[in-house]
């Protein structure tokens, strides 16, 4: 069952236009419709299945972040860039924070959390997966993985809250961001990485782009619509850092769409460096991290 907004989640206009149709490459091969705000320009899947609906596009070993698997050239790739942007991330939180206490939004596996917590951070996970969810608590700890955000004590208070690629599967966003205003410190920090559909690579490979993942990516973000998000909600961005590594992979994956599971991974890794050295003009990776922190 689908079900049609008649608003634009930004700015709650109701100048809406069709932009286009998307098809879903990796899971149902269904296709989706793109709405575009015609006052923020914001773009987002619409209409979209219900939140109950949407479980279903995610049952897949096609769907990497929710298993350890490396059993195809994509997922063992996937792997090997997961092992190097462990350390990369904390190595960016660390300019910004030295410890603390850590909500990661949508931790699949618990990598990340795993990786703060060895480094003497406390950390608590939310993940609705149960299957990714069992394997973050073999990690972790029950105590430290719930799944849903109902089950977060709204009196903690938080120095780091990520959302790594997350916020654009989220059904509410204003009850998701309005939370994590409340529960992160004055003084903490908000890393959220989305990907980027004013990139190269976006205009590249067009409607196969794998970043749009219809219906699992209910909003497609760039960088004037998440300026315009953190408005909404007395946020500030004080930094935007590219994900590189991002372009490659999906490079890799739009290629696979475009070709009927072929991978040219000459075109990939050709395509890849192009944004790359584009967005070093305008700022336009195929994968962008916000860092936010309360006004």
């Amino acid at each position: 069952m689908l079900v049609s907004r008649d608003h634009c989640p930004i700015c709650c206009s109701h100048s809406l236009q069709n932009d286009r149709i998307i098809k879903d490459h990796s899971i149902s091969h269904e296709e989706f419709a793109l709405t575009k705000c015609r006052q923020c320009e914001f773009l987002f899947t619409n209409p979209r299945p219900t939140p109950d609906g949407l479980s279903r596009y995610y049952e897949s070993e096609e769907y990497i972040s929710h298993q350890n698997k490396s059993n195809t050239l994509i997922n063992w790739i996937y792997s090997i860039a997961r092992k190097f942007t462990l350390s990369w991330k904390f190595r960016l939180i660390s300019k910004h924070l030295r410890t603390g206490k850590a909500l990661d939004i949508g931790c699949g596996t618990g990598h990340f959390l795993a990786k703060l917590k060895s480094k003497g951070w406390t950390v608590q996970g939310i993940e609705p997966d149960s299957g990714a969810r069992a394997i973050a608590t073999e990690q972790l700890g029950y105590e430290n993985i719930v799944d849903s955000f109902d089950m977060i004590n709204s009196k903690n208070e938080y120095d780091l809250i990520s959302l790594w690629h997350v916020l654009e599967h989220i059904p509410d966003l204003d009850d998701y961001l309005t939370r994590i205003k409340i529960l992160i410190k004055k003084n903490g920090r908000i890393f959220i990485a989305v990907p980027n559909h004013d990139s190269f690579d976006a205009a590249h490979y067009k409607d196969y782009w794998a970043a749009y993942d219809v219906p699992r990516h209910l909003y497609h973000f760039n960088q004037n619509s998440m300026k315009k998000l953190a408005q909404k909600f007395g946020l500030k961005i004080v930094d935007t850092i590219p994900m590189k590594l991002d372009a490659y992979y999906v490079s890799f994956l739009s290629e696979k769409y475009k070709n009927n599971g072929f991978i040219n991974y000459f075109n990939s890794i050709l395509t890849a460096y192009k944004s790359n050295s584009y967005a070093k003009n305008n700022g336009n990776y195929s994968s962008l991290i916000f860092v936010m922190k309360v006004k």
